[in-house]
């Protein structure tokens, strides 16, 4: 893949920074291991640090001091997960915080509108994770 921030050579392994940073691993170890592309948690970066710090910074790469390219994820795994604390619905999904509770919402647009300050080389649009135990309707719509 030809990237804003360099070319990645496909297949990847693609280290989870979830908070923005990769638990256990200094930059400069995966800088070394040849580390291209780094995978942002869109739930997890939304909720803390939060997107406004984020922005306030300059973007992702600035906020982590990551100069090669970076992923950021939908978010949609981890709200699927949480399933006691969100609500799905035709618009998007409305979700409690597992930090603290507060309530939030993604739509297509609120996780596009967020997340373009934060300049990611690429960004997952969005997922839908349907409940594999639905009826046939609920997965086909999931995967429409």
């Amino acid at each position: 893949m030809h990237l804003p921030h360099r070319t990645v050579e496909t297949p990847v392994f693609m280290p989870v920074g979830t908070a923005g940073t990769v638990k256990a691993v200094p930059q400069d170890v995966l800088e070394n291991l040849g580390a291209e592309i780094i995978l942002g948690n869109t739930y997890h970066l939304y909720l803390r640090p939060g997107h406004e710090a984020i922005r306030r910074m300059g973007g992702l790469h600035r906020f982590i001091s990551w100069p090669r390219a970076l992923l950021t994820d939908s978010g949609g795994f981890q709200v699927f997960s949480l399933s006691a604390l969100r609500k799905v619905t035709d618009e998007g999904v409305r979700f409690r915080s597992h930090l603290d509770g507060s309530l939030h919402s993604f739509t297509l647009n609120i996780l596009l509108i967020f997340r373009s300050p934060w300049a990611p080389t690429f960004a997952w649009p969005s997922t839908s994770a349907p409940n594999i135990r639905q009826t046939a309707p609920a997965p086909k719509r999931a995967c429409a």
